[in-house]
C-alpha cells in the first residue's frame, strides 16, 4: 500500500511542477499578447488611413508598376504562421485557411509560388510535399524597420523581377484575445478593388458592416493638395502601404499566436489543476485505507 501511497505523491509532485511552467508561460504570453495587440491595433489604424487617402485620389489607368494588371503569370502566396507550437488551434487553422481557399485549389499547381512566413508552415509544406520557393523563419518578433524592409523587399522582387501575376496574404485577422479569423487578401496588384478589399476587413474588424458605414461617420473630407505632384505623392504613398499592411499581418499574428498560446496555457494549467485535485482524492482515500488496514490488524492481533 506504501508503495500505491508514493506512486501517487510522485504524480502529485510532477503535475504541480508542471502547473508552475504553463502557469509561467501563460503569464508570459499575456504579457506579450496586451503588447503585440497595440501594436496590431495601432498599425491597423495607420493602414486604413493610408488606404483612405489613396482611394480618394486613385487612378484605376495608373501607370505605376505595383497597380499594373497582369492577365498572365504565377501567384505567389504568402503563409504566415507562428515558428513555435503551443498555441491552440492557431497554426492549423491558417494553414488550412489558405490551403482549403477557392484561389489555392483553383490555381494551377504549376502557377503557384509558396513563401512560407514561419517554422510551421514549412514544416507542413514539406511534410506533404508542397514545393516551397522561400522560407522565412525565426523572424524577429522586434523587428525593426529595416529589418522589416528586407523581408518585404524579398517578396517584391517576385513582382518586380519574376513578373507574378498577383501576391497573396494569407494571415490573421485579430479581433480580440478570443477570436481572430484566418483571411486570404490580395497583397499585389493595387486597385480600388484590393483596396475594398482591406479596407472592408478593417471595418469588419471594428463592429462595422462595411467601408460604407465608416465613411458615413466621416462628417467632412477636406481637398487634397499634392506636393511635389500627385503622381509621385501616390507612387510613394503606394510603397507605403505595401510596408504598412506586411507588418501589420506580421502584427497581428504575433497578437493572434500569444492570445492562443496565453488561452492554451491557462486551458493547461487549468487541466492540472484538477489532475491534482483528483489525485489529492486517491491520495486521501487510499492512505484512509492503509490506516483502516493498520488499525482492524492491530485489533485483530490484540484479540487473538
Amino acid at each position: 500500500m506504501s508503495g500505491s501511497l508514493n506512486e501517487i505523491k510522485k504524480k502529485i509532485k510532477a503535475t504541480k511542477n508542471t502547473r508552475k511552467i504553463t502557469k509561467a508561460m501563460q503569464l508570459v504570453a499575456a504579457s506579450k499578447m496586451r503588447k503585440f495587440q497595440k501594436k496590431a491595433i495601432s498599425s491597423r489604424g495607420f493602414a486604413w488611413e493610408l488606404l483612405n487617402i489613396l482611394k480618394r485620389g486613385f487612378d484605376e489607368n495608373t501607370d505605376m508598376s505595383l497597380c499594373e494588371k497582369r492577365e498572365s503569370g504565377k501567384t505567389v502566396f504568402v503563409l504566415y504562421t507562428s515558428d513555435k507550437g503551443l498555441c491552440g488551434a492557431l497554426n492549423s487553422r491558417l494553414i488550412k485557411g489558405l490551403f482549403q481557399s477557392e484561389l489555392w485549389m483553383n490555381t494551377p499547381a504549376e502557377d503557384r509560388i509558396l513563401v512560407t512566413i514561419g517554422k510551421k508552415s514549412m514544416d507542413y509544406a514539406k511534410y506533404n510535399n508542397i514545393p516551397i520557393d522561400q522560407s522565412f523563419n525565426g523572424v524577429n518578433e522586434d523587428m525593426s524597420s529595416l529589418e522589416a524592409l528586407d523581408l518585404i523587399d524579398a517578396i517584391l522582387e517576385y513582382w518586380d523581377k519574376k513578373k507574378v501575376k498577383q501576391i497573396v496574404m494569407a494571415a490573421p485577422h485579430y479581433k480580440n484575445s478570443l477570436v481572430f479569423y484566418p483571411v486570404v487578401k490580395t497583397f499585389l496588384p493595387f486597385g480600388l478593388e484590393m483596396i475594398d478589399e482591406h479596407l472592408n476587413a478593417e471595418a469588419l474588424a471594428e463592429g462595422l458592416d462595411s467601408v460604407t458605414e465608416k465613411d458615413e461617420e466621416e462628417d467632412f473630407e477636406p481637398p487634397m493638395i499634392y506636393e511635389p505632384s500627385e503622381a509621385e505623392f501616390q507612387e510613394e504613398l503606394v510603397l507605403q502601404i505595401v510596408h504598412a499592411l506586411f507588418v501589420q499581418s506580421f502584427l497581428e499574428l504575433k497578437a493572434a499566436e500569444y492570445s492562443s498560446r496565453m488561452i492554451a496555457m491557462q486551458n493547461a494549467t487549468d487541466a492540472a489543476g484538477d489532475i491534482i485535485h483528483r489525485l489529492t482524492l486517491q491520495f486521501n482515500k487510499a492512505r484512509q485505507a492503509a490506516i483502516t488496514q493498520e488499525i482492524a490488524e492491530l485489533v485483530s492481533g490484540s484479540m487473538a
